[in-house]
């Protein structure tokens, strides 16, 4: 940071938060819009430091800013190269405006190609059946939280959470019936934090595979859900 610092004498501030700050870095991105800024590395390889370069990366209005990826011990660095907005995948990178965020080591692996089996896949790889946009408000329950559906089908859905969700995390999975909530078990196939690009607040999306559920009762579920 004092290197940093000296560097950057006389263009501007330097504005630093800990890897445990990511929203209230954003929002310092968002409001003061940076010409520079720079992610640590350590930071960079986790969830939260994933989710961070993705919002960076596909912001609009955010299209002037260089992003760098450093080692807090200056043995390592790097530009980060913005693609276009369809192009969806973060990896590697952590806070804003300049940070000392010193912590993390797990991954995001990025999504499959769509196209590798004759079944047809998410963009997750994991769809085994056909999967239905779920209405508006729709939710189910997992280890007694709620979860927000955003589509579902016979074996699985994808949902927005506001707890922790981790892959291959097992889960009590809860669904509402007409006349009875049905219990199964449940496992999470897959998990992306993420900052959403409103005013909302830090999330999950996942993938949820249903285990031993009573067919029927989901699948009534499904018809009543969908959109």
């Amino acid at each position: 940071m004092p290197s940093l610092r000296d560097h950057l004498a006389g263009e501007g501030d330097v504005v630093t938060f800990a890897d445990t700050e990511p929203i209230l870095a954003l929002q310092a991105i968002l409001d003061q819009r940076p010409r520079l800024i720079v992610l640590e590395r350590l930071f960079a390889a986790t969830p939260r430091g994933a989710a961070l370069i993705n919002r960076i990366k596909t912001d609009p209005q955010l299209g002037h800013a260089e992003v760098r990826v450093m080692s807090h011990t200056g043995d390592y660095a790097r530009q980060v190269v913005k693609p276009s907005v369809s192009q969806a995948a973060a990896a590697g990178a952590g806070v804003a405006g300049g940070s000392g965020a010193q912590s993390g080591t797990s991954t995001v692996a990025s999504p499959p190609a769509a196209s590798e089996t004759h079944r047809p896949l998410d963009w997750h790889g994991t769809r085994r059946a056909p999967r239905f946009p779920a209405r508006p408000g729709v939710e189910i329950q997992l280890d007694g939280n709620a979860a927000t559906v955003v589509d579902v089908s016979v074996v699985g859905a994808q949902v927005l959470s506001p707890t922790i969700l981790r892959p291959n995390q097992k889960v009590r999975v809860t669904i509402a019936g007409d006349d009875a909530q049905t219990r199964f078990r449940g496992a999470i196939a897959w998990a992306k934090f993420e900052l959403p690009k409103s005013d909302g607040a830090p999330r999950y999306r996942a993938g949820v595979e249903f285990m031993n559920a009573d067919a029927n009762a989901v699948d009534e579920f499904c018809a009543k859900t969908k959109a």
